[in-house]
């Protein structure tokens, strides 16, 4: 008999509400903490609007975002935020969002250059040049218009795709948009504008990444990736 007394109590609280309130709530806290959401088409096709994909907090505790990485971090100074001064419950979980840190507004774009890397665009092809050298980018599907000889770097007036070159300062990385064509990405307020100085440039910063983009988990048609 004796032996059997303390487990009662325990098996009470088991099958209590009170418990099933607290596993829920747990659960719960614990998918919003690694399942995030792309907030706008910023990375379309990789990622589209209303995609629910894994956040791996933990991919960048012993390593740093390298260029082709999706990252998700929360937007330092210069970066622009949609105004939810409308929407009373979006701009409510927001605050909740950004106080506990558990679910903060974060933005997911694919990283370009790390620290020390010099970036431009664009070369004679429409290329961005990262240390002297194009990169490949298939993910790019809708990019901002160039043609070359025509409409470029050096045509009056510029391409809205070029930018000027600019070094990737120490502890930051220069972010882009897989959709060029409609990405707020770092170099946004610099397109068009091949004399501009490095000042335009809104980076990434360490401290704000989130963590890496995962596979897709919502919808069902989406699964994986990207």
């Amino acid at each position: 008999m004796t032996t059997t007394e303390p487990a009662r109590p325990r098996r009470r609280f088991v099958r209590s509400v009170w418990f099933h309130v607290a596993l829920a709530l747990s659960l719960a806290l614990l998918i919003v903490a690694f399942v995030g959401q792309p907030s706008s088409n910023s990375m379309t096709p990789t990622l589209e609007p209303g995609d629910r994909l894994i956040v791996n907090r933990l991919a960048y505790l012993a390593a740093d975002p390298a260029p082709g990485d999706i990252a998700v971090f929360r937007p330092g100074d210069g970066w622009e935020r949609p105004d939810a001064s409308g929407d009373a419950v979006r701009g409510a979980l927001d605050k909740i969002g950004e106080v506990t840190g558990i679910r903060p507004y974060v933005l997911v774009k694919r990283v370009i250059a790390g620290p020390g890397q010099t970036v431009e665009c664009c070369d004679a092809g429409g290329a961005v040049v990262v240390d002297g050298a194009p990169i490949a980018e298939p993910y790019v599907a809708h990019d901002l218009p160039f043609v070359s000889g025509e409409l470029d770097c050096d045509s009056v007036p510029v391409s809205t795709r070029c930018f000027p070159a600019v070094t990737v300062p120490a502890g930051s990385y220069l972010m882009l948009g897989d959709n060029r064509a409609n990405s707020a990405d770092s170099v946004a307020p610099c397109r068009g504008n091949v004399e501009a100085d490095e000042d335009c440039v809104r980076w990434m910063t360490r401290d704000e990444v989130t963590g890496k983009a995962g596979p897709i988990l919502w919808p069902i048609t989406r699964w994986g990736g990207p």
